[in-house]
């Protein structure tokens, strides 16, 4: 696991809008898997601004809310469509998102698995990481082997995402998400994460035990993960300054 530490998370993002890029001008026909929330805002528009080529790409999504539309505006549909989608030149058949209406919810995540599989599996995971240490929407407790499934949302991650909703009692109980190992299985995984508010799951996550508890810190198994932090998420690695040592020691060829 690669820990970059920058100043500020514009910082940080932009490093990681890069490591992107790369996989993209490296891979034109790359397997993408795409999250959502306010820390890939910034990520979106870096790239969009790369006037980057998306047209062989092939994209999944994370999550997706269950009982709302794809048009409802705090729908995952709707934030990838406003956020990236409609900014870039890529073919929507390719584009795979959770389909939080469906009549058989098993049938469905059974399919996105499928799905991923026929595609060649994901080249790169993009991650956030919850106050509580959830990637993806798999709270504590979540299986560290599961697939993608049905979650019902802790009432703290319902309380985080309430912002997003005109009122809190808007924000669904359940969601489709990809499953801890779904995420294992994705080439490279990048997982962003900014503030305060998430420095004690990320250390938890960095450098405590792999615990369901903490489904992030199920990614130390993972041989290919970077993540991106911000010093005030960085403040509790008890290891800031190794890491910061080695992103500054870094060879010409590894440098991204």
């Amino acid at each position: 696991m690669e820990i970059i530490i920058q100043p500020t998370a514009e910082a940080a993002t932009k490093i990681a809008a890069r490591l992107m890029a790369r996989t993209i001008r490296e891979k034109p026909a790359a397997v993408l898997g795409l999250a959502t929330g306010g820390t890939m805002e910034p990520l979106y528009r870096e790239l969009v601004a790369m006037k980057l080529d998306w047209s062989k790409l092939t994209t999944f999504n994370l999550d997706e809310y269950i009982g709302i539309s794809p048009m409802h505006p705090q729908s995952y549909h709707s934030f990838m469509c406003e956020k990236l989608f409609s900014k870039v030149n890529i073919n929507i058949g390719n584009v795979h998102i959770p389909d939080g209406l469906a009549k058989d919810v098993p049938a469905a995540c059974a399919h996105y698995e499928e799905k991923i599989s026929a595609a060649g599996g994901i080249d790169l995971q993009l991650l956030g990481i919850g106050t509580d240490g959830h990637i993806g929407f798999n709270e504590p407790t979540s299986s560290l082997a599961s697939r993608t499934r049905i979650k019902t949302l802790t009432p703290q991650t319902r309380k985080d995402n309430a912002r997003y909703f005109e009122r809190a009692g808007e924000v669904p109980f359940h969601v489709i998400t990809m499953g801890i190992g779904t995420i294992l299985e994705s080439r490279h995984c990048a997982l962003l994460a900014f503030g305060k508010n998430k420095a004690r799951a990320m250390a938890e996550a960095v450098e405590g035990p792999i615990t369901s508890m903490n489904p992030a810190s199920a990614l130390q198994l993972h041989p290919k993960v970077t993540v991106f932090l911000d010093e005030e998420a960085a403040v509790e690695l008890k290891m800031k300054d190794y890491y910061r040592w080695v992103f500054e020691q870094k060879p010409d060829w590894q440098k991204v």
